[in-house]
């Protein structure tokens, strides 16, 4: 199978979604790339299936113009996305490896509502000159920013020699049982045959900033999100609440006060499903998210995190480091054995394994075996199997954003239940629980698969009169 880092798991990007914003745009910026050398005036993009229906909640076709501009969606401004879009509109110009080709969005980008046989999240760029088509690719978003290009050989990534390689959980646990390390150590020193140890813990670091800074500004920010369901912010009011109206004037003075704030469970509770609001509501207007696994629960991991750092016993950014470490590896086994796509699995596929990879981390740096840590990714997952997705309106908002807070309080439940329990005795084992999802995405009806068509989308259309 494919060699994965935790990184290829754990990225910086814009949201609202994974599939449907990163993906995209990375495989704009690739086709950029391949007709640089081109003489192109016209250039089409087509969204089939998943990509068509919920494509313009999930600024699909705003991600794949700001990808043929070339911007990075890791370091863009997000606060000047919508003048970007806004200027391509106006003008009916897009800049193209620094050259303007005449571009219409509501003529250039066609929606295709049937899915092609190949994958549900797919799409085709064609560039022309004087009539002639002179390039065509397709690409699949497969989830979590994964982009396949049609034709394409990845043998190379799967050829990597890895020291302990992992397909599945019960050789990542023959693996520790076999040099006696941690989950967290034995993916370490797979990761040291991706980069250098000063890169994998740097990359942790801008990993942990970047969730931090997320969280901070979803609890400092209000308002109503954009896309037409009048969604309003609620995490400010929560963390307003909790701090007790305390002003904060910087990131550095709310953590202070979050964590000198009483620690009841109640309160404590309200903070993790604040965390969880907080990431989601600046996914899901265009704010820059870590996809953990996805940018749809990408709200899980970080409220889980925060939820050690702030108010459990710990060692700094040590345990960062092996939560993500761990965490990440989790993530890299759901992706090989099964999906992390919810327009191939429903929303099991991105808050079920998020919720999974949030409970192994969180088990791991409470001191659990890891035999415990896979037990309690597998009663997280286990309690998340058949979650459709049915995005109002196709926006990542309802039942998205609330789904976060619940993920992470299963997340943090199955671990307790993890490091109570003996994993000898337990019936059902981690690799069970990955076939039975990836079983169960199969058979699950293509209208719970983030095509807005089942569900709370069917079902609330008087919320959203045109989704």
């Amino acid at each position: 199978m494919e060699r994965l880092s935790i990184f290829d798991i754990y990225k910086v990007g814009v949201g609202p979604s994974s599939s449907h914003t990163l993906g995209p745009w990375k495989a704009a910026k690739q086709f950029a790339s391949d007709i640089a050398d081109q003489t192109v005036d016209k250039i089409e993009i087509h969204l089939y299936g998943s990509l068509s229906k919920t494509g313009v909640g999930h600024a699909t076709d705003l991600a794949v113009q700001l990808g043929l501009e070339g911007h990075q969606p890791e370091t863009i401004a997000t606060s000047k996305i919508k003048d970007y879009i806004e200027r391509i509109k106006s003008e009916a110009y897009i800049q193209v490896n620094g050259k303007s080709i005449l571009f219409i969005p509501s003529e250039h980008i066609i929606f295709h509502p049937h899915a092609l046989e190949q994958h549900p999240n797919t799409l085709t760029f064609k560039a022309y000159t004087m009539g002639k088509l002179l390039l065509e690719s397709t690409y699949y978003s497969v989830g979590g920013g994964f982009i396949v290009k049609e034709g394409e050989d990845d043998s190379q990534a799967k050829n990597i020699v890895l020291p302990y390689p992992i397909d599945k959980g019960e050789e990542l646990l023959a693996h520790t049982t076999a040099t006696g390390e941690s989950i967290a150590e034995i993916v370490y020193r797979n990761e040291l045959h991706f980069q250098s140890g000063d890169e994998v813990k740097r990359k942790i670091q801008l990993i942990f900033d970047t969730m931090l800074e997320c969280v901070y500004l979803g609890c400092t920010s209000e308002g109503t999100l954009p896309g037409g369901l009048n969604v309003k912010r609620r995490a400010k009011a929560l963390s307003n609440e909790l701090l007790e109206d305390t002003n904060h004037q910087s990131l550095e003075e709310w953590m202070f006060l979050v964590k000198r704030s009483p620690q009841t469970f109640n309160r404590i509770n309200k903070w993790v499903s604040c965390f969880a609001l907080a990431v989601n509501e600046q996914n899901a207007d265009l704010g820059r998210v870590v996809t953990s696994p996805t940018n749809g629960a990408a709200g899980v991991i970080p409220a889980v995190l925060l939820y050690h750092q702030f108010f459990c016993e710990n060692k700094g950014l040590y345990d960062v480091q092996r939560f993500l470490l761990s965490s990440g590896e989790i993530g890299c086994l759901f992706k090989k054995g099964a999906t992390i796509s919810a327009a191939v699995g429903g929303c099991q596929a991105e808050i079920g394994v998020s919720s999974a990879m949030a409970a192994g981390g969180l088990t791991q740096v409470l001191g659990g075996s890891p035999e415990q840590v896979l037990m309690a990714a597998e009663i997280a997952m286990e309690h998340h199997l058949g979650l459709t997705c049915d995005p109002i309106g196709g926006l990542v908002q309802i039942p998205c954003i609330e789904r976060n807070a619940m993920g992470a309080m299963k997340a943090i439940t199955a671990s307790n239940l993890a490091l109570s329990s003996n994993p000898k005795d337990a019936k059902v084992q981690f690799d069970v629980v990955v076939k039975t999802m990836w079983d169960t995405a199969q058979e699950m009806n293509a209208k719970y698969k983030e095509t807005s068509e089942g569900g709370l989308a069917f079902n609330l259309p008087v919320i959203f009169p045109d989704c």
